[in-house]
């Protein structure tokens, strides 16, 4: 049998769909296969795709006859296509037209929107898992989701990023604090972009009630978003203890010396800051929302979304009750050997590749 061949198709849309990319790009070509990554450019940058031993073909974020031509060319020498998210992959569908290539999907998200856009992304949804062999949702829920929406096969596909790096060491993490004026406070840290789903307003709000706290524990948040304006005129305006640190390369050291993570969103599925933070033993209080509290167990405090009250009572017990701390670190460990380790995340996607080019 020939060399197989796969082309990733990547949106950017997420951080974690590219971890992943990277991930299962660096174990597929480890093992033979021949990857053809396409995405936009900046993201080889962020990720060094070409550094795994793939191809990569620069794509811009967009569905003109251009880029859908670039990618369609792309696409004429796979066995297996692998779309990430959802734009990804209605233009991996528009790409592949008549071509007999089988195509999988993962959905990592789910996409928010509401009246028309809403009505708009069930019909993107549709479309992309109808033509879609198989399907993986990185959650029960998005499993659900892709069934309701007309897929032929849909299975769990819970997908494992890079593990942190976990020999952070005190000097790391007192320079970490230092560099954030935290040394005599406490830390709480979140991560991710500064966008309405993420859950900020309701993040500053409980930081407005641990301003009763003496001293007040110190908010970092890294990430960058269009939110960032609004949010820093109200950290300025109220005088929050909150900084955005913007876009960071450090995050495990600062996650690490931290004494609380914080993860405010709408939804997630396997989000990135939750297994980072049970990896290194990281306190975490999280909202009960999509995949959470599939990943992360007992390992958690969970409040409802929305709810600033919850939130910052939850914190603020936590950071009340070493005790707790020092069994919820432990819990998160423990949580944390029970994901799919990244081979065994490879393993799972080349057997679904193989099942498929056996059938075409």
């Amino acid at each position: 049998m020939t060399q197989l061949h796969t082309v990733q198709v990547l949106g950017g849309d997420s951080a974690g769909s590219s971890a992943h990319v990277r991930s299962l790009t660096a174990g597929l070509v480890a093992r033979g296969v021949r990857v053809t990554v396409c995405a936009p450019a900046e993201l080889d940058h962020d990720y060094d795709f070409l550094g795994t031993g793939a191809h990569f073909l620069p794509v811009p974020h967009r569905s003109d006859p251009v880029a859908i031509g670039a990618l369609r060319m792309a696409c004429a020498s796979a066995n297996v296509v692998h779309a990430h998210g959802l734009h990804a992959s209605v233009r991996a569908v528009l790409a592949l037209g008549q071509q007999r290539v089988p195509l999988v999907v993962t959905w990592h998200t789910l996409t928010h929107a509401e009246g028309a856009r809403g009505r708009l992304v069930r019909l993107m949804e549709r479309k992309t898992v109808r033509a879609a062999a198989v399907v993986l949702g990185t959650s029960s829920g998005l499993v659900d989701r892709a069934r309701r929406r007309g897929a032929r096969d849909a299975r769990l596909g819970p997908v494992s990023v890079p593990a942190p790096r976990t020999d952070v060491g005190e000097a790391q993490a007192g320079k970490a604090r230092a560099e954030l004026g935290a040394m005599d406070r406490p830390l709480l840290m979140a991560v991710g972009a500064l966008e309405p789903h993420r859950g900020y307003g309701t993040l500053l709000d409980a930081s407005r009630l641990w301003l009763r706290h003496d001293p007040a524990p110190l908010l970092a948040v890294a990430g960058e978003g269009r939110q960032r304006a609004a949010l820093q005129r109200r950290i300025d305006a109220d005088g929050l203890p909150v900084r955005l640190l913007g876009r960071r390369d450090d995050v495990t050291a600062l996650l690490a010396a931290a004494d609380v993570a914080v993860l405010p969103s709408r939804w997630e599925a396997r989000a990135p800051l939750a297994q980072e933070a049970l990896r290194l033993g990281v306190p975490l209080v999280a909202t009960a929302v999509g995949g959470v509290p599939e990943l992360v167990g007992d390992a958690a405090e969970l409040v409802p979304y929305g709810d600033a009250d919850a939130l910052a009572a939850a914190v603020s017990a936590l950071l009340a009750d070493p005790a707790r701390r020092d069994a919820l670190a432990e819990a998160g460990r423990r949580q944390a050997a029970t994901w799919p380790t990244e081979d065994e995340t490879v393993a799972q996607v080349l057997s679904v590749y193989d099942e498929l080019r056996a059938g075409f």
